[in-house]
């Protein structure tokens, strides 16, 4: 935690914190630990459910941004799988959210008994990368296609997905993911500005008025080179137009957002929190790859296009990953004469596969004039 200026605060912080101790996560039998394991175990200090929730509510609401998952359900599920962060298994694996080995996992493993006496679980390096693996295995395994559909704040919807798709043996699953996201009100998290509504309603829980300096999350900078790109007051106004660009007929600049700066000759634009310039004639993906100092293959991944795909003037070219759901106040968009559901994840900056999901069809089912497509 920051900033927390007083020690009267403190004090009422660390109680408040103390009267929401317990362990949601079930015993365990593990197999004897190494002696390493064994220190690790020992040198832990025990956390809080709030303690935890301060702690790692970063990477849930990172999640978010990026896969589209909403921060309460990951943060709910790393409170009751790992018993927020104090379970053995979590202490000696990193792995928060009790995901085992399957077959496309190549990293460590560890033993343990769960549902199976040899059950194998995924050992991760960090913290962080157990958060970053939970949101690429719920977003890769089509048997949780579904729940990308519900809106953000549905949380009661995508906890009993999340059992009915069977990520867990538990038969209350859903109902204790629920109760986690209600007694801590971490549901909050998923609204706008949610997570200073967040520390705001644990400020009043505590009788303190702004304990905590928020930082601008509308401020941030991008090194590309020698170029610094600052949208610092920017996103805010810009987030209430949309970017239009055809293939066919080139684009029309003036419906752009704001230019954020110039890169060796190219105008860089900000549009759904995404960076992105505009192709040139003779430019290929290799070539604006160069400049921006990613990888083709990063830089094709970014725009959603295989290894085949030409690049032609006029097209839109994100320089970094777009994101998983429209900012903007617009819920739907109504598909005019030509257009695909990858040139409307180009113009709304939204993921190919995060737009499919949402309108349950293919990235390449044909769009018919006049159809509907959920943007959020």
């Amino acid at each position: 935690m920051k900033n927390i200026r007083k020690t009267t605060f403190g004090a009422l912080f660390l109680a408040f914190m103390l009267s929401t101790a317990g362990f949601e996560a079930h015993s365990q039998s593990p197999y004897p630990l190494t002696d390493e394991e064994q220190a690790i175990v020992d040198s832990h200090v025990q956390i809080t459910r709030q303690e935890y929730i301060f702690k790692w509510c970063h990477l849930a609401l990172e999640n978010r941004e990026i896969y589209g998952i909403p921060a309460s359900i990951t943060l709910a599920q790393a409170i009751l799988e790992s018993g927020y962060g104090n379970s053995t298994l979590s202490l000696i694996t990193n792995n928060h959210f009790n995901i085992k080995c399957k077959s496309d996992w190549t990293g460590p493993t560890r033993i343990w008994s769960d549902d199976n006496p040899d059950d194998c679980f995924r050992v991760y390096e960090s913290i962080e990368a157990s958060y970053a693996d939970h949101g690429a295995y719920l977003n890769s395994r089509p048997w949780y296609d579904p729940l990308f559909a519900y809106e953000l704040t549905d949380y009661k919807s995508w906890a009993k997905g999340l059992k009915e798709a069977g990520y867990a043996t538990c038969p209350v699953y859903d109902t204790s993911l629920i109760r986690i996201i209600e007694e801590t009100h971490i549901y909050l998290l998923d609204l706008e500005d949610g997570l200073q509504k967040y520390r705001d309603y644990v400020a009043s829980s505590l009788g303190i008025t702004a304990p905590f300096e928020i930082k601008d999350a509308t401020t941030t900078s991008v090194e590309e080179g020698t170029t610094t790109m600052t949208t610092a007051g920017e996103a805010e106004t810009t987030h209430d137009h949309m970017a239009k660009a055809y293939a066919d007929n080139g684009i029309d600049p003036n419906l752009y957002r704001v230019t954020i700066n110039s890169h060796y000759g190219y105008s860089v634009y900000f549009t759904n929190g995404t960076h992105y310039v505009v192709a040139k004639s003779g430019d290929t993906y290799a070539s604006i790859a160069k400049l921006f100092e990613v990888s083709e293959t990063t830089l094709r991944r970014y725009n959603d296009v295989d290894a085949d795909t030409p690049l032609h003037k006029g097209d839109l070219v994100y320089i970094e990953r777009k994101s998983a759901r429209w900012q903007g106040s617009d819920l739907l968009h109504k598909v005019s004469e030509g257009e695909t559901l990858h040139m409307l994840s180009q113009i709304y900056g939204i993921r190919l596969n995060q737009l499919s999901k949402m309108n349950r069809i293919r990235p390449t089912d044909p769009l018919k004039v006049g159809q509907t497509i959920r943007l959020r």
